[in-house]
């Protein structure tokens, strides 16, 4: 008991760290993307200050600001400097924390399918964080290589790199490890964009003027690179994390494809207002694109699971007959005292372990176990085809029977 509450604490706790943590690092990134496009000269034709590209006067809680970023460094260093890096690192680090405690000791419900690939606990575990790594790897080297010179040519192939990593995890794990997979992966690249290129090259470029040298342009430059990526990988990366509640976006046919189509849309987003906040107008086409991906993302996630029994329903079951299902499935977890090892309670205090709770909540079993194969987790219990056919005619039927 005291384990099972020490787990179940644990993740809580992390889980508000991971968000409160990303919601400091989004809102600051994307603060300072805002401010960057949005820097002018002075209008009433006074020239700036030497070395100062731009500047900005903002209003926020009846207090006036007034902003000036320097083309590199004022000329004398303040005594004082903010380093923003903690956001990012705290994010990162709660994020792995919790990745460990559901995904990593918890593989077995949340990383594995046996339907999809026969794997230990200690295989997905390692399999996973071993693919972390070497993604990782993967993507500083195409930054570093020739090809990072090209902004454009370098997007389409990391687009093409994690759309393939993306396919391939979903035959490996589970849908929803699948996809927390990818997402740990995008956001495991963000957070090393920071913590190997960015402040390294910052900390480079204050010890140079320090000491009175000239900073390499080269690294601001790679800097500023890191950071673009960042800002338009960051809302992929935030459904991704959230996908893992939607059973219609991770335990259906085409999940692969849904994750291709969300890495579009977020940028496309950020491209708007980008653009906007550059002064360069409101490229409301982007809105259109965004779209027509949303409608695209439900008409794949209505093509039901991966596996399905073809032909015609068969005839309206017994309720008799749906209960023995749902309570042999199901209610090892889904029960007022759970038998499955490490579940004191029923997840989200769903109980389907007698009649009355069970048609109750129809509607929740069409979307779990037949529109799509998100219960059970991994398929841990074994549910055939032939029974989740059994589910979709009673539900046809009404939901009805005795």
């Amino acid at each position: 008991m005291l384990e099972l509450v020490l787990t179940e604490w644990a993740s809580a706790l992390l889980r508000w760290l991971h968000v409160v943590a990303a919601m400091a690092w989004i809102g600051s990134s994307f603060y300072f993307i805002h401010l960057d496009l949005s820097l002018r000269g002075r209008h009433d034709g006074t020239a700036l200050p030497d070395g100062v590209k731009g500047e900005a006067w903002q209003v926020h809680g009846g207090g006036f600001y007034h902003i000036a970023k320097y083309l590199v460094a004022p000329a004398r260093m303040p005594d004082e400097l903010t380093w923003f890096k903690w956001e990012a690192y705290a994010t990162w680090l709660s994020g792995f924390a919790l990745l460990v405690v559901v995904y990593y000791l918890g593989a077995d419900l949340f990383l594995i399918d046996k339907a999809v690939l026969d794997l230990t606990v200690p295989q997905a575990a390692g399999l996973a964080f071993g693919t972390l790594v070497v993604a990782w790897l993967a993507y500083e080297g195409l930054c570093r290589s020739p090809l990072g010179k090209h902004e454009v040519a370098l997007a389409l192939v990391g687009y093409v790199f994690l759309v393939g990593l993306t396919y391939a995890f979903t035959h490996v794990f589970s849908g929803r490890g699948a996809l927390t997979q990818i997402g740990a992966l995008v956001g495991t690249i963000m957070v090393a964009n920071v913590f190997v290129v960015i402040i390294p090259f910052q900390k480079k470029t204050v010890a140079a003027l320090v000491e009175g040298r000239k900073p390499d342009p080269y690294w601001g430059e790679i800097g500023k690179q890191r950071s673009v990526h960042n800002n338009y990988l960051t809302l992929p990366v935030v459904f991704l994390m959230l996908s893992n509640h939607y059973p219609l976006v991770f335990a259906t046919k085409y999940n692969w494809l849904i994750v291709a189509i969300v890495l579009l849309i977020g940028p496309v987003i950020r491209h708007f207002y980008n653009t906007r906040h550059a002064g360069k107008g409101s490229p409301w086409w982007t809105w259109g694109v965004a779209a027509a991906g949303v409608a695209a993302i439900v008409a794949l996630s209505m093509a039901g699971p991966r596996e399905t029994k073809s032909g015609a329903l068969p005839a309206a079951p017994t309720f008799a007959e749906v209960s023995d299902v749902v309570i042999s499935r199901c209610s090892m977890c889904h029960a007022g005292e759970p038998v499955w090892a490490g579940i004191g309670h029923p997840p989200k205090d769903l109980r389907l372990d007698d009649p009355e709770t069970i048609r109750r909540h129809a509607r929740l079993i069409e979307l779990q176990a037949v529109r799509s194969h998100a219960m059970p987790p991994g398929n841990v219990t074994e549910m055939t085809l032939d029974e989740r056919a059994l589910l979709a005619a009673w539900l046809a039927a009404g939901a009805r029977g005795e």
